[in-house]
């Protein structure tokens, strides 16, 4: 049984290569990678003009035709800046960097915010970004006082960095999104900081690898810990269709997390998790034929629930780095399947035009059903790591 399994399995993945390839009437992915950079410099000028100067952009209401904000302590206020720096990285627009800076300049004092588990996402895509590409020694320590403000909310007795201050429902949550600010402590420790702080990101990943996830290699979303003892009190969802269900963003999380943790301690547990997490996505009955999955991979609407764009873009910049780390074959299946998901999301499907959508690149993501929160909307996240996926695929895997 188990060998019919794992051979309809690799039929699956297979026929996605196929498909993937035998495309007709396609542009070359250079050309598509060039196209999508000129509309997000133009694109992202528009958002710019949208958003007062002290805060950050969260999405769009297309009711209201406005831009909604946030402060820079939510959990997305990194991606804007990340996402123009990734914008000037390409085209070298003056007027993008300087925008950049601005963000980068009422973001920094974030370096110090203790609040939540979320440092990674907001300095690490940021500042992380502004250092790899100029080297300012100021940048630097911004990303190394977030490394240590981030490792307050390590609980040692648990081993792990608790996601959310404890609250009527969870003790000690921790979830699967904490996996990508792992990140930011791996890099710092392994660029002059605290060695302690990638023993923390390592210590957390292996809690996780432990708890979070099923035997099909899903993962819950919220474990809830006695940070006191370590014990597991409840596996739950906060933004998932119910407890049991695989919250699509979720699944997306966690691939992208074991990946990065394979890049920064070569440990095969992660590789291979991160192997299995894809196989899951990859070969899930419930993923569309354009592999923009829908927001739950249990939604009880199936096939007419709403797609999440930005569990795509983070899918495919995911696979494109798991590429890099698997033998030949499925290297090549991985970036085939990567650049599917890069042409789905760049289509009219789900891009924008020029000036609307509130000057977002994307369009048919979803934050959490659960709270009516951000449905069938662009999310600064997903333009985010679907401009990172652009980059990876053209200085990876571009022909020159």
């Amino acid at each position: 049984m188990r060998k019919l399994v794992v051979f309809f399995s690799c039929l699956m993945m297979n026929s996605m290569v196929l498909m993937a390839q035998k495309e007709e009437g396609k542009i070359g992915m250079g050309q598509l990678i060039d196209e999508q950079f000129k509309f997000a410099e133009q694109q992202y000028k528009v958002l710019a003009k949208n958003v007062p100067a002290d805060v950050m952009p969260q999405t769009y209401n297309a009711k209201t035709d406005k831009v909604q904000t946030s402060d820079t302590k939510w959990w997305c206020s990194g991606f804007f800046p990340g996402t123009l720096l990734y914008i000037y990285e390409y085209t070298k627009d003056a007027a993008i960097l300087k925008e950049a800076n601005a963000r980068l300049g009422i973001l920094e004092k974030e370096k110090h915010y203790t609040g939540n588990h979320d440092l990674g996402f907001m300095m690490y895509c940021s500042f992380g970004n502004a250092y790899r590409l100029f080297k300012k020694p100021e940048d630097k320590a911004t990303i190394d006082t977030a490394a240590a403000s981030l490792t307050t909310r390590y609980r040692p007795a648990a081993k792990v960095i608790q996601s959310w201050n404890s609250g009527k429902k969870w003790g000690g949550p921790v979830i699967i999104d904490n996996m990508m600010n792992l990140e930011l402590l791996s890099w710092v420790s392994d660029h002059g900081g605290d060695k302690k702080y990638k023993e923390i990101a390592i210590t957390h990943a292996n809690s996780t690898l432990k708890n979070h996830f099923r035997p099909d290699f899903s993962s819950y979303h919220v474990v809830d810990y006695d940070m006191k003892t370590g014990k597991v009190v409840k596996k739950q969802t906060a933004q998932g269709a119910a407890d049991e269900s695989a919250w699509s963003r979720g699944q997306s999380w966690g691939l992208y997390g074991y990946t990065m943790m394979y890049r920064f301690t070569k440990d095969k547990r992660y590789l291979s998790q991160a192997t299995k997490i894809a196989k899951f996505i990859l070969t899930n009955p419930h993923l569309p034929k354009d592999l923009v999955p829908y927001w739950d991979f249990d939604a009880p609407e199936i096939p007419n629930a709403l797609r999440d764009a930005s569990a795509a873009a983070v899918n495919a910049s995911a696979l494109l780095e798991l590429a890099q780390y698997s033998d030949k074959k499925d290297r090549k299946m991985y970036v085939a399947v990567a650049e599917k998901m890069i042409r789905a999301l760049a289509s009219d499907t789900y891009r924008a035009k020029l000036g609307e959508n509130g000057g977002f690149l994307l369009m048919h993501s979803v934050g959490s059903i659960p709270h009516k929160s951000e449905i069938d909307v662009p999310l600064t996240y997903a333009d985010y790591y679907f401009l990172e996926a652009l980059h990876r695929y053209k200085n990876w895997y571009l022909k020159s």
